[in-house]
């Protein structure tokens, strides 16, 4: 994957059309070759790092041709992304560069690292050095990550919420949701003010490319990569970024002849020169459309979603399947996303892919995420899940979107560059975190959300709010502590249960005495109130980002700490109990003095493996439990089954496994946490002679 984080890295530049044969230089800020002229010079982030960017520049100067090129790469410190608590990157703390740093280099001694600028700054220093051409383009995320580059006074026509995931500097400091910001930054004339980042092309003879806005896919890999190029002239270019793309491109044609064929309308284009060539529209992307019209008028909403789905089954021929609407071509990107409003009908672009024998409802159902994506106000309009209610898909709603995920994962490379991600994007849960530590003071904080078991004692334990959030909660905690009531606002849940405990109306707290309110709702300030009118003050907030304090298990509690690590930790199916796993167990407990054996459920191997069980769980948990090397034997949530769960609710010194996993990005991006949390990841060698899946090929060959 070392290959494909180059390419992404480069991608800031190279959907710049190059002359043929031109000379580039890639600066690197250290020695500039001044032998020879070049057609191109391109400087990414480079002349930041001196102390005189001007004198730097007046180099790159002098090498350019007469009508060369300098591709500049700076990033700007009023970006949008430092104010919601990114680090400078050279400094490596909050807010130097939106303060311009007078607290960082404040003193005459202090060692210069770096710096970033803003744009009028840029244009002081291009200007300086003799650049009297330029044109600014905005980059968003960032420039090692540019999924979106805007030419100046170009403005986004589409739902950025959508199309860019953040990256940071520090994804463990951030406490905004940067892209829910945006659309309030284009409104208010900001958006190029406080853009993350500038390619600025800069030549004498003002022959600057003719682009307005350009699309990145690199990520995708070598496949599946395009620049998509809106020009000036009113075309938008599709472009494979590497010949094995080329392909997709007659794919893209094929796709949109067949949706016409199918009485859709379409946004008809040309290949030319290896380039997809389509008419630029200034009509609303589709995905807008929607989310506008649903805050204006639900029903409306309803029936244009209805015309939609109806678009979506008209696209191919259907057949039945275990009571399953199946397409026989399922167009994967038939999203609003994907389509403009015009004249009353949607109108689809960009159809590269179909999977074959596809479900209806993994279609529907990623029409529904991608509306409510990035676009959380929606749900007080309506509730997501009354869609998924309104397709008859709620009660499997999580293998529908699953589904989904999964054809993303595979398209994005996730699985792959899961390490990267993790080095790089922020995760919702610290955000939350984070804005929660701003918004109380550290006393409050500790109180409300970090010590939330601290004074639990013989106190009853009241769960208030019964949806995902306290479901994760009891699929964490339920087993360590006894959970005596589960109180909801909700009417439609009230008389449901949680893991057999009965939901009620609040009205029950009034009745009783010596409890304390765990509040397990995401939106929890209204809940505070309504406690606090009540006269209930003992309460807590639960926040998933956090890791509390387990009740230990009386063995634990004798640990000496004789041996490396003290609570050790491995995961895994254990199905068909055989030599490897006891080889693992008698491993893993030579290096710790108490190890944790997580077991999945039959409903996770269900889920993440696509497999049946051979053995059940209770009876893999009972042959697991009864290893003398094995002190505790515990259930691994469903849905919360990955390295950073098990170590906010076990806090174990190292896990181990075995190392057919040991060069797996989702893996690796584990062990990435588990060692900026003071814990390990070791990996086993794998037992060659005999596997769980080894057994039950056998087993079906019925040569066992």
């Amino acid at each position: 994957m070392e290959e494909l984080i180059r390419e992404i890295k480069k991608g800031v530049w190279s959907w710049y059309e190059f002359k043929p044969k031109a000379e580039i230089y890639i600066a690197d800020g250290k020695n500039i070759d001044e032998k020879k002229k070049y057609d191109y010079v391109i400087s990414i982030a480079a002349i930041e790092k001196e102390i005189k960017p001007a004198e730097e520049l007046k180099k790159y100067k002098k090498i350019l041709k007469e009508d060369g090129c300098l591709l500049l790469g700076m990033n700007n410190r009023l970006g949008i992304k430092y104010f919601c608590g990114d680090r400078d990157p050279y400094t490596k703390r909050n807010f130097d560069g939106i303060e311009n740093y007078y607290r960082a280099y404040a003193n005459k001694n202090d060692k210069f690292m770096g710096r970033m600028y803003s744009r009028v700054e840029i244009e002081k220093i291009l200007k300086e050095a003799g650049f009297e051409k330029y044109k600014f383009y905005s980059v968003l995320s960032d420039l090692e990550n540019a999924v979106m580059i805007y030419a100046e006074n170009y403005l986004p026509e589409e739902d950025l919420s959508n199309r860019i995931f953040p990256t940071y500097n520090s994804p463990e400091t951030i406490f905004m949701e940067e892209e829910g910001i945006y659309q309030t930054l284009i409104e208010n004339n900001l958006f190029h003010v406080m853009a993350n980042a500038y390619l600025i092309e800069c030549r004498e003879d003002g022959k600057f490319a003719d682009v307005l806005q350009v699309t990145n896919t690199i990520e995708r890999g070598k496949r599946d990569a395009f620049f998509t190029i809106i020009h000036t002239d009113e075309t938008v270019e599709k472009r494979a970024v590497y010949p094995e793309g080329r392909r997709r491109l007659f794919e893209l044609e094929k796709n949109l002849a067949d949706l016409k064929n199918h009485g859709l309308k379409v946004i008809e284009g040309r290949i030319e020169d290896d380039k997809y060539i389509m008419p630029y529209v200034k009509e609303p992307i589709g995905q807008v459309y929607l989310k506008n019209l649903l805050k204006r008028d639900k029903e409306k909403f309803l029936l244009e979603t209805d015309r939609f789905i109806e678009n979506i089954r008209k696209s191919s021929e259907i057949i039945i399947e275990n009571g399953e609407e199946i397409l026989v071509k399922g167009y994967i990107d038939m999203m609003p996303l994907n389509s403009f409003y015009i004249d009353g009908e949607f109108v689809y672009f960009d159809q590269e892919f179909y999977i074959e024998r596809c479900p209806l409802k993994m279609i529907i159902s990623r029409v529904i995420t991608t509306i409510y994506f990035g676009n959380a106000e929606l749900e007080k309009y309506l509730a997501m899940d009354e869609l998924y209610k309104r397709y008859e898909m709620f009660a499997e709603k999580s293998k529908w979107q699953k589904l989904g995920r999964n054809f993303l994962k595979e398209l994005r490379k996730e699985k792959e560059l899961a390490l990267y991600h993790a080095q790089t994007r922020r995760n919702i849960l610290t955000v939350s975190a984070n804005r929660q530590r701003i918004n109380y003071t550290e006393e409050e904080y500790k109180k409300k959300f970090a010590d939330i078991f601290e004074d639990i004692g013989q106190k009853k334990i009241i769960i208030f709010g019964s949806g995902r959030r306290a479901e994760r909660f009891m699929e964490m905690y339920g087993t360590d502590y006894e959970i005596s009531l589960i109180v909801d606002n909700n009417d439609e849940r009230i008389g449901g249960e949680i893991s057999g405990i009965k939901i009620k109306s609040p009205e029950e707290l009034r009745e009783m005495k010596d409890f304390k309110v765990i509040i397990c709702v995401k939106s929890y300030l209204s809940i505070i109130r309504q406690l606090e009118e009540m006269g209930i003050s003992d309460y807590g907030i639960y926040e998933p980002n956090n890791k509390y304090q387990r009740r230990k298990k009386e063995r634990e509690k004798e640990i000496k700490g004789e041996k490396k690590y003290r609570v050790g930790y491995i995961a895994g199916v254990f199905d068909l109990y055989h030599i490897g796993h006891l080889n693992m167990f008698r491993r893993a407990k030579e290096q710790c003095e108490y190890l944790i054996v997580g077991v999945v459920s039959d409903e996770g191997v269900r889920i993440n493996k696509g497999v049946e069980p051979f053995v059940p769980y209770e009876e893999r948990a009972e042959m697991v439990r009864s290893c003398r090397y094995v002190d505790e034997v515990v259930k691994i949530p469903q849905r919360y089954a990955t390295t950073q769960e098990a170590w906010k609710k076990y806090q174990f010194d190292v896990q181990f496994s075995g190392s057919d996993y040991e060069k797996d990005g989702e893996w690796l991006a584990g062990k990435e946490f588990l060692k900026k949390h003071g814990s390990d990841l070791i990996f086993f060698p794998y037992t060659q002679s005999t596997s769980s899946t080894k057994l039950k090929k056998l087993i079906e060959k019925k040569l066992i």
